[in-house]
């Protein structure tokens, strides 16, 4: 009896973890390509880059697809040893990965939920443990209706996980972890957290040796006949909140000349459109001759604020400029991090007073009429 309950613990376990980990790479394929390439990068092999998408959509659809199989017990014998395999494999991996440290996280939730490599091979430890019980009683673990049906749940499963991708890939993630999602006040997530601490300092009596401890802002420090028996020996810092990374840092916004205005467009007061790509070599051309030029125009028109941001070079972005016609300024900022901005080269985000209003993928940009009037008072 206790085998089976640990069997089912062991089930549960490792098909949450393995749905969760497909689900949310399989809604950011992007995301999930751009980590493959952060590895091919970190181990020298660069050549693989252009599989780094299809590798991700694979890796994401088998991860979900496993997971799924060995949750509900549809062909086990089968689902028990692509677990194992996956774990005989990513384990020893993440331990590697651990004590070198190649990339700062393996991104195996994604972005919804960010772990250490360290953290990341514990996970896997217990994953391991999991896998080799599974494997051990695939045979006990009866299958959830015929083998005629389990296939048909398998294949449909999978086919809804590549759809997903495709459709995530196409246009944008339907769910969005990053710190530009909408909604967001991109302010204060570009501002660290600041350390705040009670300090407390400690004197000591010359005559006694007596020690006794004040807070910094309420001792006796005006009391003549105090200050000869006591002198100040230490402090103790009692953090109350402790200090934090900003959840965005190293965006910044540079025009030609090289002067940062980051502060400017990031809290500007008014309606902005920030047309994002980060890669103009790679852009879609076509989306800017037939939807971006006349919203570009029609916004500035009503008088708001219409830029475009590229981690391309400026005296590339003049000449993109002047072949698409662009009646907008380029400005320049870290590809990586208008990467994180939106999933589309190029992607169209609107903010005021720094909180994200909307963001659309280049084939979804409405016509500017629509998006005045949902979103622009």
């Amino acid at each position: 009896m206790a085998i089976k309950v640990l069997t089912w613990i062991s089930r549960i376990v490792f098909g949450a973890a393995f749905i969760f980990a497909g689900f949310t790479k399989a809604i950011d394929p992007l995301g999930s390509a751009y980590k493959f390439e952060d590895y091919f990068l970190a181990f020298g092999m660069e050549w693989l880059f252009p599989i780094a998408l299809p590798s991700a959509i694979l890796l994401n659809t088998l991860e979900f697809v496993v997971g799924f199989t060995i949750l509900l017990g549809v062909k086990m014998r089968i689902s028990a040893w692509l677990g194992l395999l996956f774990m005989a494999f990513f384990t020893p991996l993440t331990l590697y990965i651990a004590l070198t440290d190649p990339v700062p996280h393996c991104g195996c939730f994604g972005d919804a939920w960010v772990i250490t490599n360290w953290e990341t091979f514990y996970k896997n430890l217990v994953l391991l443990a999991a896998a080799i019980l599974i494997f051990i009683r695939k045979d006990k673990i009866p299958p959830l209706w015929s083998q005629k049906k389990d296939w048909w749940i398998a294949g449909g499963i999978t086919v809804l996980v590549i759809w997903l991708s495709f459709y995530c890939l196409r246009n944008l993630p339907i769910i969005d972890f990053r710190p530009w999602k909408v909604g967001n006040d991109v302010t204060e997530l570009v501002t660290p957290t600041e350390e705040v601490a009670n300090i407390y300092l400690i004197f000591e009596n010359k005559e006694t040796g007596e020690k006794r401890e004040y807070p910094a802002d309420d001792y006796p420090w005006d009391d003549p006949e105090w200050t000869q028996k006591w002198e100040y020996v230490d402090q103790r810092r009692e953090v109350v909140q402790p200090y934090r990374e900003a959840e965005i840092s190293g965006f910044e916004i540079t025009d030609k000349a090289g002067d940062d205005l980051t502060d400017f467009f990031i809290g500007y007061p008014d309606y902005q459109f920030l047309l994002v790509a980060y890669e103009l070599r790679t852009a879609n051309r076509d989306a800017f001759g037939e939807k971006i030029n006349d919203f570009a125009l029609n916004a500035q028109k009503d008088g708001h604020n219409f830029i475009a941001l590229t981690g391309s070079s400026f005296n590339y972005a003049e000449k993109f400029s002047e072949e698409v016609e662009a009646p907008y300024d380029f400005y320049q900022s870290d590809p990586i991090e208008l990467k994180t901005i939106i999933r589309s080269n190029p992607g169209l985000v609107l903010m005021k007073d720094g909180v994200v209003l909307g963001k659309w993928h280049h084939r979804n940009i409405p016509p500017y009429n629509e998006v005045k009037e949902e979103f622009i008072d």
